[in-house]
């Protein structure tokens, strides 16, 4: 890989690292859309993206659980749900032409999300056991076959069922992602004996993020949003998505 791709590639992950880690989340799917740009290969795709993520939601998880917004309750048990199913996510291989379409319909999700803000809801409900394990157990699986922490589905789904603030949201997403990424990421390792990823591209991706996380998390702590940045982004990830479904029909 030339000097000239991996910069844009590192420009392009600083920026989602950014972005994302404003509102809690790793940036998952913000880094498989720009790996899928640059034609990365998708058993690197899935690691590169955990690790990065691993990155990101460290740092969006001191800075978030440090304004004391944390809803154990919930956390909790989602997360004892969670990551088992995502090391076992993080065993399941799917070839290009079944990872490509999920990885496109992911990031048409993740793309429409950011153009449809959601809020948190004023009184917050106290929801089943059972439902917070089911929705762990299924977010956990589904971000280790994908390669994401689960963010982009877990912020939407406690919003829109009233379980949280906004700002719980982001307290519960950063802790939840960072669980996940590392459990999918051990289940890689395991099954492939290793991480099948570019260590000379993984070096100044690991830099970005930690910058871009750093400036995101610290600004998103205190205030949430910035409509032009997230409506760049959800193009961004639109014509990530377009790109995955058309590679899928070019290997039939």
């Amino acid at each position: 890989m030339d000097v000239s791709t991996i910069a844009w590639i590192t420009i392009a992950v600083l920026c989602m690292a950014t972005l994302y880690s404003t509102v809690g989340h790793g940036g998952g799917s913000g880094y498989l859309a720009v790996l899928a740009l640059a034609a990365i290969a998708p058993e690197q795709m899935r690691p590169t993206a955990l690790l990065l993520n691993i990155v990101v939601s460290s740092i969006a998880t001191w800075k978030f659980t440090s304004v004391d917004m944390l809803r154990k309750d919930i956390f909790v048990p989602l997360i004892c749900a969670s990551v088992p199913a995502a090391f076992i996510g993080g065993f399941v291989e799917v070839s290009p032409q079944i990872y490509h379409p999920i990885v496109g319909l992911v990031l048409l999700f993740a793309s429409l999300r950011l153009f449809i803000p959601m809020h948190g809801a004023e009184k917050t409900t106290q929801p089943r056991i059972a439902f917070i394990v089911a929705a762990g157990c299924t977010i956990g699986f589904a971000s280790g076959v994908i390669g994401v922490g689960g963010g982009i589905f877990l912020s939407p789904l406690i919003l829109l069922l009233g379980w949280t603030t906004a700002k719980q949201t982001a307290a519960i997403s950063a802790p939840f992602i960072l669980a996940n990424s590392i459990s999918g990421v051990c289940g890689i390792a395991v099954e492939n004996s290793g991480l099948p990823i570019q260590y000379s591209l993984m070096a100044p991706l690991a830099v970005a993020v930690v910058v871009g996380g750093y400036i995101g998390a610290s600004f998103g702590s205190r205030k949430l949003g910035h409509v032009g940045l997230r409506t760049v982004l959800g193009v961004v990830l639109c014509l990530a998505s377009g790109k995955m479904f058309l590679s899928t029909f070019v290997s039939l």
